[in-house]
Formats: C-alpha cells, sequence, structure tokens
C-alpha cells in the first residue's frame, strides 16, 4: 500500500462503531438534566446533578477494568474482534439505562440499575478506545497516521453531535414534563438499537497487517499480558502523565459545558445546547486538520500549544462562560477553549499507539489511559460540581490548570513519536532504500 493513500474503508469501518460508542456514552451526560429527578428524592438542582455525576464518574472507575481485560482480549483476539465485543457490551448498557424504574416506584433500585449500565459502559468504553486507537493508527500508512487517527475524536464528538441534535429536537417536539418523564429514555432506544446494527459492520472489517505479522511470529502467552506491560512501564506511566491536562480539558469543554452553561451562566437549557452543538460540530472539523499537520511537523508541537494554552487560558475563559448572557458570547468563548484542546485531542491516540510494540500495543494503550480517565477525566464534572456548591467555583478553573501544566513539563521532554515503525515490516523497509 502506497504511503500517500489512507485506507478509508478502515477508517469509516472503524469511526462509525466509535460513534456509537460514544454516542451511547456521552448521551448519559447530555440528557442528565432531565432524568436527575426520576431517581433520586426531592431536592435542589446542584445535589441532583451531583448525584448524576457521580454516577457518571463510576463508569471511569471501571475503565481500567475494562481496558486491562479488553486490551488484553485486544493483543491476543485481534483488534477486530475486541472492538466487536465492546459495542456488544455498549448496545445492552445502553438497553438498561432505557428501561431503569424510576424512584417513585422502586425507590433507590433505579439508581443501582443505572449504575450497573454505567459500569458496563465503563468496561465497554476501557477498551473501545484503544482497539479504537491502535486500530485506526495500525491500518494506517506511515505518515498518514495522525490524520486518520483523529478520526477517533472525529467519531466521539460526531457521537456526542448527534445525542446533542436528538436533544434539540425532542426540547422541540416534546414538553417538558414529557422530556422529564419518559422523553429522556428515548434516547437510549436508540443507542441500543445503533450498536445492535453496528456490531454487524464491524464485523465485516480487516484485521491490521501489524496484529497479523504479530500472530504469526510470537506465541499467544506473551502478547497483552501486565508482565509485557510492566517491560514498558516508562511508556505507561508516560500515556497517563500526557493523559491528565488533555482529559481534564476534553470533558470540561465538552460534557459539563452545556451545565456550566445553564447551572452557572444562567443560560436556557435550549440555548445552552446549542452553544454545545455548534461548537463541538467546528471542533469536530479541526481533528483531521490537526491530524495531517502532525504528520508533517510532529505530535509534539501540537502537544506543546494544548498544555501552554490550556494552563494559561483555562481561568480567563472560564470565568468569562460564566459571564455570558447569550449565544454568541458562549459560543466564541467555547470555541476558543475547544481550539486549544485540539492540540491534544486529534493526536492523542496515535501518540500513545506509536509508544508500543504491538504484542502489547492495545494493552499499554488502554491500562494506562483508562486510569488517567478514571481519577482526571471522569470525575471533571463531579470536582465542578463540588467546587461550586462548596461556593468556590474558581477553584474548578485552577484545577484544570494545573492539571494542564502538569502535562505541560511531560510534552516538552517526551520523544517524538512520528517516524516510529508499528511493525517488522515497516521498520525493514527504513532501512531500504528508496529507488529512483
Amino acid at each position: 500500500m502506497s504511503k500517500a493513500r489512507v485506507p478509508w474503508k478502515a477508517v469509516v469501518g472503524g469511526s462509525v462503531g466509535n460513534l456509537v460508542e460514544w454516542y451511547d456514552w456521552f448521551v448519559y451526560s447530555s440528557f442528565a438534566v432531565y432524568f436527575a429527578a426520576s431517581f433520586f428524592p426531592e431536592g435542589d438542582n446542584t445535589a441532583k446533578l451531583l448525584n448524576t455525576a457521580a454516577i457518571f464518574a463510576v463508569g471511569f472507575f471501571m475503565r481500567p477494568l475494562g481496558g486491562w481485560l479488553l486490551g488484553r482480549y485486544a493483543d491476543r483476539k485481534g483488534r477486530k474482534a475486541a472492538l466487536t465485543l465492546t459495542v456488544t457490551l455498549m448496545s445492552a448498557s445502553a438497553l438498561l439505562i432505557a428501561v431503569a424504574p424510576t424512584y417513585d416506584s422502586v425507590g433507590y433500585f433505579g439508581a443501582l440499575v443505572l449504575v450497573v449500565a454505567r459500569l458496563l459502559q465503563g468496561l465497554s468504553v476501557g477498551g473501545e478506545y484503544a482497539a479504537s486507537a491502535t486500530y485506526l493508527t495500525e491500518a494506517t500508512p506511515q505518515g498518514r497516521r495522525g490524520m486518520a487517527s483523529s478520526f477517533q475524536y472525529v467519531s466521539m464528538t460526531a457521537g456526542q453531535l448527534v445525542g446533542l441534535g436528538l436533544q434539540i429536537i425532542l426540547q422541540n417536539t416534546m414538553s417538558k414534563e414529557a422530556l422529564d418523564s419518559y422523553g429522556w429514555r428515548i434516547p437510549f432506544v436508540v443507542g441500543a438499537v445503533a450498536a445492535a446494527v453496528v456490531f454487524y459492520l464491524r464485523r465485516n472489517l480487516l484485521e491490521t497487517e501489524a496484529y497479523d505479522e504479530e500472530q504469526r511470529e510470537a506465541a499467544p502467552a506473551r502478547r497483552g499480558t501486565i508482565a509485557q506491560l510492566l517491560a514498558h512501564k516508562k511508556e505507561a506511566l508516560l500515556v497517563i502523565a500526557l493523559t491528565m491536562g488533555g482529559t481534564v480539558a476534553y470533558y470540561t469543554y465538552t460534557t459539563y459545558l452545556t451545565k456550566y452553561l445553564s447551572n452557572t451562566a444562567g443560560l436556557p437549557k435550549e440555548t445552552a445546547t446549542l452553544v454545545s452543538f455548534c461548537a463541538l460540530f467546528i471542533f469536530m472539523c479541526l481533528q483531521p486538520v490537526a491530524g495531517s499537520l502532525s504528520d508533517r511537523i510532529g505530535r509534539k508541537p501540537l502537544l506543546i500549544t494544548f498544555g501552554f494554552g490550556s494552563m494559561i487560558g483555562t481561568v480567563p475563559l472560564m470565568t468569562a462562560l460564566g459571564q455570558v448572557s447569550g449565544f454568541g458570547g458562549a459560543l466564541v468563548l467555547s470555541l476558543i477553549g475547544l481550539i486549544i484542546v485540539t492540540g491534544y485531542t486529534s493526536i492523542n491516540a496515535v501518540v500513545k499507539a506509536e509508544l508500543f510494540p504491538t504484542h502489547v500495543r492495545a494493552l499499554g494503550v488502554a491500562l494506562p489511559y483508562a486510569i488517567a480517565n478514571a481519577l482526571f477525566g471522569g470525575t471533571a464534572e463531579y470536582v465542578a460540581l463540588w467546587f461550586k456548591n462548596s461556593g468556590i467555583e474558581s477553584g474548578f478553573y485552577w484545577y484544570v490548570s494545573g492539571c494542564a501544566a502538569v502535562s505541560l513539563v511531560v510534552y516538552l521532554f517526551m520523544r517524538e513519536t512520528k517516524d516510529s515503525a508499528l511493525s517488522r515490516a515497516e521498520a525493514t523497509a527504513e532501512t531500504v532504500p528508496a529507488r529512483v
């Protein structure tokens, strides 16, 4: 395959499944403002959102287990097999939320069903990120990986946009009472059905050349083990550190943004949702552009730009966002934040995959990344609401800036990964002089 070509069938096939995975993952947060009251007794809105945010965070703490189990599975059984399994788990979890009973009918049992569903989602997404990142990176020739792997966040964001778009439609076709009562269940039914469809699509994907090569040459007992991962503990720690600032910033400007604009700035829910939709659409379009740029100038410049911008820009941006009074100002400020975050999101998947050898690549990406997300990404929304509930909301802005500062130090001193060979075939090709 020519290095100038991108295997679009593999990229699109992997991305469509990833879209549904992340639609189901994010739709919980998008519709939390409507179903929070269904699963908890009467109280103030912030307290209810804290409860649903805590359950949202629970899913992240399942991600390390999912990263370990499904990352190991991807290294042993293949990227395609892991991608198929993750979307199956996600379909089941969405269906559980769709049929969960309310507090009025069964008390806290409904909240328990939510917890179980989020645990399943965490298990699934813990493996999905690594399987998708590894598949997109390995399936693409050297020199185009940044652009191709950026479609992981294109699909992630598209999934969120579908959720937000459905929310906008429901807001304009259903009364608030109907949404609070049963309308919030609709997106979870849609997610469960869509995931079932993607199951069949993913079964037709081809396995990557790098994995096929490793499968022929390495014993199964050697692939995807903790012992092999510990042989690359420096890279594993690097993944945790470089993810720390990026995941906090990403969840701040995506899943938490709608609540922040509604709960702090005081914008109507419909306006806050529309701001998020428009900002995320532009953000999605920027991912391949930034990914292609990294193929030319390297991964480090983009990561450093994100780290520096997030470190110095979060406090003034979040302060200004908390004081906006209309759609235009909120959109501009949200876009500034998301443009900064693009330096991380567009290439973080490929950077992590390029750090590890094939036999432990999926586990090496999955487990450290999942740990970082459990500690920082999954708790971002809860930490933000905790600061607000404590009357010191600005403390969260400094928290995000501090996480970015830690990651910035890592970006400055890590090695450039752009020219890494992901298979023996690539490594051999690099040593053979090109013919004129």
